[in-house]
C-alpha cells in the first residue's frame, strides 16, 4: 500500500512539474506575440522606455491607420490570399505525386531519383542562374514565378515519403493489389484518407512559406502584383524615408520618426494575423503528422 501511495504521489508530482514546464514554455513563446500587438495600440517612446508590459500605454491606432490608409494594403492582401491558397494547393499536390512513388520499394530506380532529390538540398545554381531560367521562360511577372522554382522542397518530401513508408499499413495495400485495385486506386482510396495529419502539416508548411514570400515576388512580379509582405515592407521604407528627410523641420522628424515605429509593430500584427487565425484549425493533426513523417521506423 505505501508503494502504491508513494507512486501515486510521484505521478502527481510529475504532472505539476510537466505542467508547470508547459506553463512558462507558453508564457516564453507567447509573450513576445502578444508584446507586439500591445505595443501595437502604444505610443512607441512609452515601449522603448519600457512602460509598455501587460496593456497599452497610451493607447494609439496611429500605426494601424497610416498602414491601411495606403489603398495597395487591401491589393496585398488580396494578392497573398490567391498566392497561398494556389502556392499552398500546387505544393501539397506535388509533394503527393512525388512522395508516394518513391515510398514505394519496387519503383524503379527508386534509390537513385532520392539521391538526385538529396544532392539537390546541399547544390544550388544561386540567385542569378534562377532568375535568368525565370525570364527566359517567360514566367517573370506571372503567378508562376512563384510557384514552379520553389514548388517542391526536398525536405518536405522526405518526412511525407517516411510517412507513407511507416504509417501506411502495408497489409492494406497489398490486400488491394490482390484484390486487382491499381496504385492510382490504392492511392486515393487508402493512402489518402490514412494522410489527413501529414497532409494538415504540408498545408502549414506550404501556407506559412508562401503568406510570408516577399523577396520572390522583389524579384519577379511588378508593384501591382505586390503580396502584403512586400506592401507592408514598402509602406515602412516609405514612412522610414519621410522621417528622414523631415529630419531638418523643427519638431518633424520626431512625431514621423514615432510613427514609423507604430507602423513597425503594426505591420508585424497585420502580416501575422491569419496564421496565427488558421494555425489552431489544424493545429490538431501537426503534432502527430510532423513525428510520424520525421522518424523513420
Amino acid at each position: 500500500m505505501k508503494k502504491k501511495a508513494s507512486s501515486g504521489l510521484t505521478d502527481k508530482a510529475s504532472d505539476v512539474v510537466l505542467v508547470a514546464l508547459t506553463a512558462i514554455v507558453t508564457l516564453i513563446v507567447a509573450y513576445p506575440i502578444y508584446y507586439i500587438l500591445t505595443a501595437s495600440f502604444s505610443d512607441p517612446y512609452d515601449v522603448y522606455a519600457g512602460k509598455t508590459f501587460l496593456l497599452p500605454s497610451r493607447f494609439s491606432l496611429a500605426g494601424y491607420k497610416a498602414v491601411f490608409a495606403d489603398s495597395k494594403i487591401f491589393t496585398g492582401y488580396f494578392n497573398s490570399i490567391k498566392y497561398t491558397v494556389a502556392g499552398t494547393v500546387y505544393s501539397v499536390l506535388m509533394l503527393l505525386l512525388v512522395a508516394f512513388p518513391l515510398s514505394r520499394h519496387e519503383m524503379p530506380g527508386r534509390k537513385f531519383i532520392s539521391l538526385f532529390f538529396v544532392v539537390t538540398m546541399y547544390f544550388g545554381g544561386g540567385l542569378v542562374p534562377t532568375y535568368l531560367v525565370v525570364k527566359n521562360t517567360g514566367l517573370m511577372n506571372t503567378i508562376w514565378a512563384l510557384l514552379l522554382p520553389g514548388g517542391v522542397s526536398v525536405a518536405n518530401v522526405i518526412i511525407m515519403r517516411n510517412f507513407f513508408e511507416t504509417s501506411i499499413p502495408k497489409d492494406m495495400m497489398e490486400a488491394a493489389q490482390i484484390d486487382g485495385a491499381s496504385y492510382l486506386r490504392i492511392f486515393w482510396s487508402i493512402v489518402l484518407p490514412l494522410s489527413k495529419s501529414i497532409l494538415a502539416v504540408m498545408t502549414v508548411f506550404g501556407m506559412v512559406a508562401y503568406w510570408n514570400d516577399w523577396f520572390t515576388s522583389l524579384i519577379y512580379l511588378n508593384s501591382d502584383m505586390a503580396p502584403l509582405p512586400l506592401v507592408l515592407r514598402n509602406i515602412l521604407i516609405r514612412s522610414s524615408a519621410s522621417a528622414s528627410q523631415a529630419s531638418t523641420v523643427s519638431g518633424g522628424y520626431a512625431e514621423l520618426n514615432k510613427l514609423t515605429e507604430s507602423i513597425k509593430f503594426s505591420s508585424i500584427i497585420v502580416a501575422a494575423l491569419p496564421m496565427l487565425i488558421i494555425y489552431p484549425f489544424v493545429q490538431k493533426h501537426f503534432e502527430k503528422g510532423f513525428l510520424s513523417g520525421a522518424i523513420k521506423g
